[in-house]
C-alpha cells in the first residue's frame, strides 16, 4: 500500500492546528494589566479594561480560514492515504497550498494591523519581544509594558504549511 507520509503528517499537524487554534493565539499582544489580544486566523479575543470585542468581520474572515484548513486537512488525508487513485492529483492540488495560505495571510493581517497603530498612534509594537509605552489617558499617562509573540502554533503552522508543500514533491515518486 502506497502512502504519501510527508502528506499524512502534514494532514495531521493541520488537524492539530485547527484543534488547538481555539484554544490558543499564534500570536498574542499583552499590554500590562491593561488589556491583552489573542489572534490565530482561526480565533480572535480582545480583552481591554476587562471588556471582550469581538469584529464581526473578522469573524467571517477567522471561519473562511477555519473552513480552508479543514477541506485541506480532509482532502490531504484522503490523498496521502490514496495517492494512487486517479482522483488523488486533484486533491492534493486543492489542499497543498492551504495551510500556506492561511499563513500568509495571518502575517499580512500582522503587518497591516500594526504598521497603522505605530504611524496613528506613535507607538512601537514589536512583531516579537517587549517594549514600554506611555499611554495618553486624559490629563494622566499610563506607562505600561507592551509584549508580543509569537506561540508554539505559529511553528506549528509553518511545519504543517512545509509538509503539504513536501507532499507535492513526494507525489512525484508515486508516478515512477
Amino acid at each position: 500500500m502506497k502512502i504519501n507520509w510527508p502528506g499524512l503528517v502534514g494532514s495531521i499537524a493541520t488537524f492539530a492546528l485547527i484543534i488547538f487554534s481555539f484554544f490558543y493565539p499564534w500570536w498574542e499582544l499583552k499590554i500590562g494589566n491593561i488589556g491583552q489580544a489573542d489572534i490565530s486566523p482561526i480565533n480572535l479575543k480582545i480583552d481591554l479594561f476587562g471588556l471582550q470585542f469581538r469584529i464581526p468581520a473578522i469573524y467571517f474572515i477567522n471561519l473562511a480560514c477555519l473552513l480552508s484548513l479543514i477541506a485541506s486537512a480532509i482532502a490531504m488525508l484522503i490523498y496521502s492515504l490514496l495517492p494512487d487513485k486517479n482522483y488523488s492529483k486533484d486533491l492534493l492540488k486543492f489542499a497543498y497550498k492551504k495551510p500556506l495560505i492561511v499563513l500568509i495571510i495571518f502575517s499580512l493581517f500582522l503587518l497591516i494591523i500594526l504598521y497603522p497603530i505605530r504611524l496613528m498612534f506613535s507607538i512601537y509594537i514589536p512583531i516579537n519581544g517587549s517594549t514600554n509605552v506611555t499611554l495618553p489617558a486624559g490629563d494622566a499617562e499610563i506607562e505600561a509594558i507592551i509584549k508580543t509573540g509569537f506561540t508554539f502554533l505559529f511553528w506549528l503552522a509553518i511545519i504543517s504549511a512545509l509538509l503539504c508543500i513536501i507532499a507535492k514533491f513526494y507525489h512525484r515518486k508515486f508516478k515512477e
